[in-house]
């Protein structure tokens, strides 16, 4: 197979917290409260399938299975693993639970599940958004634990606001919430489990309150300092990356196209690139596609020369 860039059919998450805001990239939703698009992702809850060129129709799964490194890459691939990310647009058309992921040393991880170090970008905001994002200065885990046992768990939290272009990044242990009226790229660890300190005395979807894990919560998170850094992006000139997030499991940067922008793949790591405003086309040596917000694509490992043409806010992402 000759490689190519590779866009999938996303999968939809129904929220409470969602909307419908995920339509304006052009996006098929199913009915109801929509908060996540799975853009890029190979995990048990959710999987999806490559609907261009010669491998339409497969999954990400069986993408890593028959191809292996010569696509993700050796940093990317190893036998019976999954990908190591997960990619997501969020819809947070109201507050989500005040919540905090644990690490891959936490020893009650479920099963197979990995820890979730993330980043937010901020497509879009509302005047006055915020986000919830870790916890005041010399809150310990007693001053935390009697805070939330006397329903006063916002006291502890610090709020600071978004603006579009914003962009967070939130390893594990960060004790974090978006707020309502943010629309957020999403780059994490291939997780999806989240502890759970507060929800607002809100019913789920289903009509009940949702689980709290407030035991684990306190357990996982980082009292001291964990990491966490934010920054507003703006790129002081075109067809240059600016480093957003840098991990031990992925580096994001921000670029903006102006023209036409030479680039190469990495033959140690896939690289994936969202396309957060703009539009143009991406080309390599056996054709093109066109570029539009909210744009997601996996560009193989072994993909070689690529350029990036017309005029777009484009994350790239890929393991360090």
């Amino acid at each position: 197979m000759k490689p190519y860039p590779l866009k999938f059919k996303p999968e939809m998450k129904e929220r409470v917290w969602g909307g419908r805001a995920l339509e304006q990239f052009g996006l098929e939703l199913p009915e109801g409260p929509i908060g996540e698009g799975w853009m890029i992702g190979d995990h048990p809850n959710g999987t999806t399938k490559v609907i261009n060129g010669e491998l339409a129709g497969l999954g990400l799964d069986e993408i890593r299975e028959k191809y292996g490194s010569s696509v993700f890459g050796a940093k990317g691939y190893s036998a019976n693993s999954r990908f190591p990310l997960l990619i997501k647009l969020l819809d947070c058309n109201d507050d989500l639970s005040v919540q905090v992921h644990p690490g891959n040393d936490y020893d009650k991880l479920p099963p197979g599940e990995l820890g979730k170090t993330e980043m937010w970008y901020v497509l879009n905001a509302k005047p006055g958004a915020k986000i919830i994002y870790g916890l005041k200065p010399g809150a310990t885990r007693e001053s935390f634990a009697e805070a939330i046992a006397d329903n006063r768990i916002m006291d502890s939290l610090q709020e600071v606001e978004a603006s579009a272009g914003d962009s967070f990044y939130i390893p594990a242990g960060t004790v974090h919430a978006l707020c309502a009226g943010v629309l957020v790229a999403e780059i994490q660890q291939n997780s999806d489990t989240t502890y759970r300190l507060y929800d607002y005395d809100r019913p789920g979807l289903d009509g009940k309150p949702r689980e709290l894990h407030i035991e684990d919560s306190l357990e996982v998170t980082a009292y001291d300092n964990s990491g966490a850094t934010r920054m507003a992006t703006e790129v002081s000139r075109p067809n240059e990356w600016l480093r957003l997030a840098s991990s031990p499991y992925f580096t994001v940067e921000k670029g903006v196209t102006k023209g036409g922008w030479a680039l190469t793949s990495m033959p140690d790591s896939f690289t994936i690139l969202v396309i957060c405003d703009g539009s143009g086309t991406l080309e390599w040596s056996g054709g093109s596609i066109g570029l539009e917000r909210g744009n997601c694509f996996l560009l193989p490992a072994d993909l070689g020369d690529y350029s990036l043409n017309g005029e777009a806010t484009v994350l790239r992402c890929y393991l360090p």
